[in-house]
Formats: structure tokens, C-alpha cells, sequence
């Protein structure tokens, strides 16, 4: 069986996916990044191998992506994120014409083209408002986990209107909204709504197409996707990989490279794994 892979370092947590010659998801590796890239890329890249029980080496082909592609050095190459979740989107969704990405330390909208190509895009990259950072800072202040804020935000009957989208500033906001005796659920509603209207300025540069993909990390949040699908008007695609689809991406185009090397190496690939063509 041919096997290729993708490695996503993301500034949180590394993402890694197997995917076989049939194009099957073999298995998934996630790690928290941490503050050694190059170990956690290798750590998430051992778990994946681990996980599908076979040897690094049976792997052909391994692109890197993430703000940390570089530090995945035993790589064969590097693929930006947003080509990658362009990608992984489409494999998922294939009708997918934009894709909302909101990491940990950013937000990308992305335009789609019909073969899962970047038409264009548009990040909040130099602020981690409206990014999972802040949503990180409202649960700690709340002294909540990450993955609790979500369906406690659903509960609100009059959302807070935030002064403050700033990450280093929500502290206080929040702070300030409980002395007042509001509610984590208002308070949190507030929190997701106002990441949710940043979220929308970015597709709006980008021009707002249907159907519409959420990957990322923060796409398991949610309050999060409910935000934003009562801004657009309409759901979003969501799958329970939205995680790994800047991963997934990476390991399509993986495969496709091992694919291109072994018909270049005189070896027919066929979906089932590699076929010795010789006479």
C-alpha cells in the first residue's frame, strides 16, 4: 500500500494524517506543539506512524504545512496553510467556495475555486483577536475549560456587547461584566459574537460565496460555528476532521508528488499501491 503524509504545525497543536493510495484517511496524530516545533512535528508524525502500525520509512512522501512547516525537517517539501486547507476543504466538501479557518493565533478566510484551488484570501495575522488566543483568555478569566465555553454561550438570554476585541484587554472586559452580575453564558455569547463579527469583515474582503467551510481548531467550538452561521445567514460545513483539514490537504498533495515520482521512476502507481510495470 502506498502511504503519504501531512504534518500541520500549528502554533497550538501539530496535526498529522496518513492517507493511503485509495485516498483513505489511515490514521491521525495530534500533539500539542509546545515550545520545541521541530520535536513536536517529529512527535506528531511518530503517533500517526505508531497509530497505523507500520514504519516511518513505509511512509513515501511527507509535506509540511503550519506556521511551523520549515521545522518539519525529515519533510520532503513545505506547502503554505492556506493552500492546504483550500485543499483539504474541497476533499471534504467539494463544492466548498469559502473556507473560514480560525487557528490559534489567526483567522484566514479563503476563496475556493471549483478544483479546491486559493481564488483568494485574507488573514488577521498581526492581532490575536478573534482567533482561539482570545477565546483561550475569556475561559481562563471565566476560569473555565476551552472546550466548555462553547455550549455554556449557547445558554445566553442577552449577550454582552464587548468594548474591547483586543486579547489583552478582554481580562478586564470580562472582569468588568461579572461585577455588574452578568452571566458566564451572556458574558461568553458576547465573547463568541464579537469573534464571529471580525470573522465576517474578513469575508467580506474577500468576497462572501457559498457553500461555506469551517476548519481549524476552533470549528470544534460550538458556540463558535452558531456565531458565525447566525451572522452569514447559513450553516457552515463542519466535519468532525475540520481539525486536520489543513493536514489533510498537506497529505493529499503528498501523495500526489509520490504518485508523480513513480510514474517519473518508470513504476505504475494504481490506487490499490505500487505495481512493478517492468516487462
Amino acid at each position: 500500500m502506498l502511504y503519504a503524509a501531512g504534518v500541520d504545525v500549528g502554533s497550538t497543536q501539530t496535526k498529522a494524517i496518513l492517507i493511503d493510495g485509495r485516498r483513505a484517511i489511515a490514521a491521525r496524530g495530534l500533539v500539542d506543539t509546545g515550545a520545541n516545533v521541530s520535536r513536536a512535528a517529529e512527535r506528531g508524525f511518530e503517533t500517526l506512524c505508531r497509530e497505523a502500525g507500520i514504519d516511518r520509512k513505509e511512509v513515501a512522501y511527507v509535506v509540511g504545512t503550519g506556521y511551523g512547516r520549515y521545522k518539519v525537517t525529515f519533510g520532503d517539501a513545505q506547502i503554505t496553510e492556506i493552500t492546504c486547507h483550500a485543499r483539504g476543504a474541497h476533499f471534504l466538501f467539494p463544492t466548498t467556495r469559502t473556507v473560514i479557518d480560525i487557528g490559534g493565533q489567526d483567522t484566514k478566510a479563503i476563496r475556493v475555486g471549483p478544483a479546491g484551488d486559493v481564488v483568494d484570501f485574507s488573514m488577521n495575522d498581526k492581532c490575536a483577536a478573534g482567533t482561539g488566543r482570545f477565546l483561550s483568555a475569556a475561559a481562563e478569566v471565566l476560569d473555565m475549560k476551552l472546550d466548555e465555553i462553547g455550549p455554556v454561550s449557547l445558554k445566553a438570554t442577552d449577550p454582552v456587547r464587548l468594548s474591547s476585541v483586543c486579547t489583552v484587554f478582554v481580562e478586564s472586559d470580562i472582569m468588568s461584566y461579572l461585577a455588574q452580575d452578568r452571566t458566564p453564558p451572556d458574558i461568553l455569547a458576547g465573547v463568541h459574537q464579537s469573534i464571529a463579527t471580525r470573522t465576517i469583515a474578513l469575508l467580506r474582503r474577500i468576497g462572501m460565496e457559498p457553500e461555506y467551510t469551517m476548519t481549524g481548531g476552533v470549528a470544534r467550538n460550538i458556540g463558535m460555528v452558531k456565531s458565525i452561521e447566525e451572522k452569514l445567514g447559513t450553516t457552515l460545513n463542519v466535519s468532525a476532521d475540520s481539525h486536520f483539514i489543513g493536514a489533510i490537504g498537506a497529505a493529499l498533495f503528498a501523495l500526489e508528488r509520490a504518485e508523480a515520482a513513480g510514474r517519473k521512476d518508470g513504476v505504475k502507481v494504481e490506487l490499490g499501491g505500487w505495481v512493478d510495470d517492468a516487462p
